[in-house]
């Protein structure tokens, strides 16, 4: 006990140390005392995107994008230099969101680089920004030639806000996409650091200055009083200033004080000035002494709130519930006195800190925050030693000065996260927090985490398990008995053990997205203190545990299933009173009992905001009509979707005018209803969705409500979808405008539906209509109407009174249109973009009625013979029109991109020169294309400024054109699958601006070009499946741009030219499968990456061996295994990749071993090792294997004789496992198996493309416990 009291007071001593060090003082809580003196006003705070003293700097910025069009460089590159807190995000923000910018550029994209620069990971985030689709691709080659494929041809703005990265290799690998824009396009790069800005600029950086005293002085008060007049502050102008020169300009520093000072009293003002921080020098800290003070002066509830961010990455992007949650789970939000609940006073604690500017809004996400670099530096600074980040960068992190003193753990959350990346955590640690961040889809953890990590922290509050690939749970973990925040969503995981019911003080269990999850706890109800159950995505579930009744404290249920038979009833939902937030409510059509219903008490609900409620299977009509009489909501709801109701009709409350707070309705699958209710008396309704309504046949008076004097009044969007039987849209009363504020409508699949659409919508801007194949489409001259799709109706016509005028953007796709009217045509005069899909009877369109035509689309028009083009053209896409036999693109002069496919009757693209400003042409699947242009008497395609080709599925196609020559100016070509083509030109040349060269499956293609000039530009060449080919260009060892050549599958192919020289600047070589090549090519000192294999006839090899350059390394065949075993692997010091693909039959071990000794040693640099069909191997060397303490990855395929992995085990470093056609080995390394143990604790391991880890649904979850581990997993921490 003595020793315990001298520690405890030793830790004492420590706090009263640093306290007068940061010179904390008694309630220094300054903006929660109870003293009443006069305080400065506040308001609420500005909006983030108001920002002064910066409008010159975006004049200047703008104008660098608007300009250089015309210049021969595509791409412009501006970096945008400055000190942190500068303002350089916000100025690009402003810049990005300019109307005349958004305008000028087809496609614009932010991504944040941030410190941590993984050319994957931001290639990807930028193909995200781009789509606005997600992507979950690993593959740099694919996501960058989806890249490419978005940006092609377009004039693009893309944002690379916080760059750090110096590599000049990683910026040019990064920009190979980019390439393809149209010229004009920008890039803006933002960075504190100045080499950054000269490798990646094309044009001088542009230097953010500080901001002007004036403007410094606004944004200042901007912060503490929320406007910018303080005239009526007298007592803040005089000292105002003199604090505002210690902000020396900066706007971050600016606004942090300005945050602080808002809370504080008028005469705690010369503290803050005179305060000894602003003295500190800045050369021993990151972190400004006005960032420091704005910390000093928080009140201490958030001052701790505020360090346990330190946790997070910057540039982490996190949700107000995600962190009050966290908060809460820490202790760090205490119940008030007045009763209010954890989570409200969280949510004041988050919003008193954003206020303080301490937090700002994300540019992406409105509904999500980041901390500034700067401010998450202060942030790391105040939690000191309690708080441990591990960044996971190469050359590790630094291990913390004080484990003892540990009590959070984050980490940054890879794919595959190993025994090594926990190396740091010790058992004195005595962990709080077990964080990974940000979450991953499909990741993968060691198993010692698990099995012998986790027990070990016994007094874990938050632990965080999301995105990774487990498929069961310890019940060791109910031993965890502090634990309050558990999250295991996206995870694998089929069921949690019973333990998990112990865990009385847990507040939160998130289980979002784990789809193979099929139940709860069966004794759940223990858990008094839970407040938040989400098993949102959880299908599997099919009922809530009897126990759910019990969990009183509960305020987020995302889904309650209902059970059947003795399971949990729908009446459970009774004492959940706390409920807020959003409920669903699913497999309804297991409530039988009226009663039980009314029981449920939704009605009593009053801080519910979206109710969903979902039947599953039919029952009677009349029961469920009584049932969801019973479930009337309270009139506070603002969301209600209600799916797979089977009544006739709905109950009295649908639709009455008290749900006034109503904002969504979706009513969706309900096939028996026939009548609507009267959803027009809804005040505040904004969206309805009405799909799935099989049996309602008309629509009219009562859908808008018979008494309702204004129906409709706030409707933005209206989607009526798969309503089969629907008839008749009958309108409402003629004396008002049925929907005042609609601006979308959407009708899809209402295949019956006849007669007149609605006409009094002034706001409409939207309209879409598809599969209605009965009905003639009016169209109103609409004001506000930009975008009109109709596809699969019987006709579009005008009303008598109005004249047809289509919107600028339309889609048309009307199957029995044999020709458009004069009346149609001129209705299209002021279209730019333009859709004709599926009309199969048109056989023919005018140029001189598409005035304005930008871009134009025609697919599956099979009747269509003739086109006559507009010269005000720019993109065209043309796709399986079957019938067109000619088309005339030359008079086309504004046209930069074009897209044949599937039209098997045309022989030519163009009758005369392409036209001069064409940049990118596609042609795919036309089967009788014999040449692209017929240029008549021209002699070549000199005129051309073409800089893109792609040719596939050609099978007619001779040649490229009549002359047979290239447009000079072509910088990528790719040719598929045209069997006919023998040559890319007559002249057996190739355009000296030729970047990128493809050529697969053209088996009479005998040769590319003769010779290659000297100031070829050619960077890329891939040869695939040319049958004939049987060499390269000479003088390709001249090329000085050219990196990569993949020659594949070409069977006559014998040598390289110019006695197998290949150029200096070469780095990636694959030769596979040519099967007469003789010898290995000659003197390529810069070769990073070599592959190749299965070319039995290679004889000849160089006598200085391979390049020592190499990174990556793959060859197969016993004639170049024993070379390169000659040679020896080991000098290979910075080779990361191996691939050895059907070895030396001799081997019986890999690396072979010949009396105890290896006769060729592996690399210690190597990270991935690939080994397939080595037949007689039975076992992986130890000896080979001790060296390897960075392998990552190890791959073995079709080793039917290989019994064992290394006698000693494989190295700690491995993340990733596969062996495919491996039976002997297959058997050991099962659980239980004589080799599970040394593949036990690796992230990912699969075997015949199936996790070891899987859980068999009737094995029974096995209970780990922290002694259980092995010695040698142990000691190796």
């Amino acid at each position: 006990m003595r020793s315990k009291i001298k520690k405890i007071d030793t830790r004492l001593q420590e706090i009263v140390t640093q306290k007068n060090n940061l010179e904390l003082r008694e309630n220094s809580g300054l903006g929660r005392t109870g003293a009443t003196r006069p305080r400065v006003p506040t308001t609420s705070l500005v909006n983030e995107g108001h920002t002064h003293g910066r409008e010159e700097d975006k004049k200047a910025i703008v104008k660098l994008l608007l300009s250089g069009e015309s210049s021969n460089a595509p791409l412009s590159v501006i970096p945008i230099l400055g000190m942190g807190g500068m303002g350089k995000t916000t100025l690009a923000q402003l810049v990005y969101n300019d109307d005349e910018v958004s305008n000028y550029f087809d496609v614009k994209a932010w991504v944040c680089v941030s410190e941590d620069f993984d050319i994957v990971k931001v290639t990807r985030e930028i193909l995200q920004s781009v789509t606005s689709e997600s992507c979950n691709d690993n593959n740099l080659d694919l996501l960058q030639v989806k890249l490419k494929g978005k940006l092609s041809g377009k004039k693009f703005l893309l944002v690379l806000d916080d760059v750090w990265n110096e590599n000049y290799n990683d910026w040019t690998r990064l920009r190979c996409p980019f390439e393809f824009g149209a010229p004009g396009s920008k890039i803006i790069v933002t960075t504190r650091n100045d080499r950054v800005s000269s490798i990646m600029g094309t044009t001088q950086a542009y230097k953010l200055n500080k901001l002007s005293d004036d403007a410094c002085l606004i944004v200042f008060f901007q912060n503490i009083l929320g406007t910018t007049n303080f005239s009526e502050y007298p007592e803040l102008q005089e000292i105002g200033p003199k604090i505002l020169e210690r902000c020396k300009g900066l706007p971050l520093a600016a606004k942090a004080l300005g945050g602080l000072l808002r809370t504080v009293h008028c005469d705690e003002w010369k503290n803050v000035l005179n305060n000894k921080l602003w003295d500190m020098s800045e050369e021993n800290s990151d972190v400004l002494p006005t960032l420091r003070l704005s910390y000093l002066y928080l009140p201490s509830h958030l001052k701790r709130c505020f360090a346990y961010c330190s946790l997070f990455p910057k540039d982490y992007e996190f949700e107000e519930q995600e962190l009050v949650l966290l908060w809460m789970a820490e202790g760090l939000v205490q119940k008030s006195k007045n009763q209010e609940p954890m989570e409200d006073l969280g949510v004041e604690y988050f919003r008193d800190l954003y206020k303080r500017s301490l937090f700002q809004q994300s540019s992406r996400y409105k509904s999500l925050y980041v901390m500034h670099d700067l401010i998450n530096d202060l942030a790391r600074l105040a939690a000191g030693d309690l708080g441990y980040w591990w960044e996971d960068k190469s050359g590790g992190n630094e291990q913390p000065k004080n484990s003892t003193k540990v009590r959070h753990f984050s980490y940054a959350h890879c794919r595959y996260d190993g025994i090594t990346k926990f190396k740091g955590l010790t058992k004195d640690m005595r962990l709080r927090t077990f964080l990974p961040l940000p979450t991953m889809y499909s990741s993968y953890l060691t198993n010692y985490v698990l099995s012998c990590l986790l027990p070990q922290f016994r007094c874990l509050r938050v632990l965080s398990l999301s995105g990774y690939d487990i498929f069961e749970l310890p019940s060791s973990i109910g031993d965890l008995k502090h634990l309050r925040y558990l999250n295991l969503s996206k995870t694998l995981i089929r069921s949690l053990p019973e333990s998990t019911s112990s865990l009385y003080n847990l507040q939160t269990l998130l289980l979002k997205g784990n789809r193979y999850l099929t139940k709860l706890p069966e004794k759940i109800g223990n858990l008094v203190n839970l407040r938040h159950l989400d098993i949102k995505g959880a299908h599997l579930i099919k009922e809530m545990p009897v126990g759910i009744k019990e969990l009183k404290n509960l305020q987020t249920l995302s889904n309650f299933v209902v059970g059947k038979d003795t399971a949990s009833k729908i009446g459970d939902l009774m004492n959940l009173e706390s409920i807020k937030g959003t409920l669903c409510i699913s497999h309804l059509e297991n409530v039988l009992d009226v009663e039980d219903a009314r029981r449920a008490n939704l009605l009593g609900k009053k801080n519910l905001n979206v109710l969903v409620m979902k039947w599953e299977f039919e029952l009677d009509q009349r029961a469920s009509l009584d049932i969801l009489e019973m479930l009337r909501p309270s009139t506070t709801v603002k969301e209600i979707s209600i799916d797979g109701y089977v009544g006739a009709k709905f109950p009295t409350w649908f639709g009455h005018p008290s749900f006034s707070n109503m904002v969504l309705l979706r009513i969706e699958r309900c096939r028996k209803c026939t009548s609507l209710p009267a959803i027009g008396q809804l005040p505040s309704l904004r969206d309805l969705a009405l799909v799935g309504l099989s049996a309602v046949e008309i629509i009219g008076l009562e859908f808008y409500g018979e008494d309702c004097p204004k129906p409709f009044q706030s409707l933005e969007t209206l989607c009526f979808e798969d309503m089969q039987e629907w008839k008749d849209w009958i309108p409402g009363k003629v004396e008002y405008e049925e929907f005042p504020c609609l601006r979308e409508l959407s009708i899809s699949q209402c295949p019956k539906l006849q007669g007149k659409l609605p006409h009094h919508v002034p706001l409409l801007e939207k309209f879409s209509v598809n599969g209605c194949e009965q009905l003639d489409v009016s169209i109103p001259n609409f004001p506000k109407l930009h975008a009109l799709e109709i596809k699969g109706c019987k006709g579009v016509v005008s009303r008598s009174t109005d004249e047809l005028c289509f919107p600028k953007s339309t889609i048309l796709s009307i199957p029995y249109v044999k020709s458009l009217t004069e009346e149609f045509m001129h209705g299209l005069a002021k279209v730019e973009n333009l859709e004709i899909d599926n009309c199969k009877e048109l056989t023919s369109l005018w140029q001189d009625k598409f005035k304005s035509l930008i871009t134009l689309g025609i697919r599956d028009c099979s009747s269509l013979v003739n086109i006559s083009l507009t010269s005000t053209l720019r993109t065209l896409n043309i796709h399986g029109c079957s019938g067109l036999k000619s088309l005339s693109i030359s008079n086309c002069t504004c046209l930069e991109k074009a897209s044949i496919e599937r039209c098997n009757s045309l022989t030519l693209i163009s009758r005369g020169q392409l036209p001069q400003n064409l940049k990118t042409l596609y042609i795919r699947d036309c089967k009788n294309l014999q040449f692209l242009a017929d240029e008549g008497e021209a002699s070549s395609n000199s005129s051309s400024l073409l800089e893109e080709l792609y040719i596939d599925s050609c099978p007619s196609l001779k040649c490229l054109s009549s002359s047979g020559d290239l447009p000079t100016t072509l910088k990528r070509l790719e040719i598929w699958s045209c069997m006919e083509l023998t040559s890319l030109s007559s002249k057996n040349e190739l355009p000296t601006a030729l970047k990128y060269l493809v050529v697969i499956n053209c088996p009479k293609m005998e040769s590319i070009a003769n010779n290659l000039p000297n100031n070829a530009s050619l960077e890329y060449l891939r040869i695939v499946g040319c049958a004939k080919l049987k060499s390269l260009p000479v003088g390709l060892h001249k090329l000085c741009h050219l990196n990569k050549i993949n020659i594949r599958h070409c069977p006559s192919f014998v040598s390289f030219p110019d006695g197998g020289l290949l150029p200096t600047s070469l780095r990636d070589l694959w030769i596979y499968n040519c099967e007469k090549v003789e010898a290995w090519p000659n003197c390529m000192p810069n070769l990073n990456s070599l592959n190749i294999g299965n070319c039995p006839s290679v004889i000849y090899f160089p006598e200085e061996g391979y390049p020592t350059s190499l990174t990556s390394l793959s060859f197969g065949g016993e004639n170049i295994c024993k070379q390169v075993t000659v040679w020896g692997l080991h000098r290979l010091t910075s080779l990361t990749s191996l691939e050895i693909n059907g070895g030396i039959p001799d081997w019986q071990s890999f690396p072979d071993e010949q009396d105890g000794k290896l006769t060729m040693m592996l690399p210690s640099s190597l990270t991935e090792l690939k080994i397939w069909r080595i037949p007689n191997i039975v076992i992986l060397s130890s000896l080979g294997f001790q060296n390897l303490s960075a392998l990552e990855l190890l791959v073995i395929g079709n080793c039917p004789k290989l019994a064992s992995l290394p006698e000693k085990g494989l190295p700690p470093s491995l993340l990733q496992l596969y062996i495919n056609e491996c039976p002997l080995l297959k058997q050991h390394c099962k659980k239980g198996g004589r080799e599970w143990s040394k593949i036990a604790n690796i992230p990912c391991v699969e075997i015949d493309h199936r996790s070891v880890y899987e859980v068999d649904k009737k094995i029974v979850t096995p209970s780990f416990q922290a002694n259980s581990c092995s010695v040698a997993v142990e000691t190796s921490f």
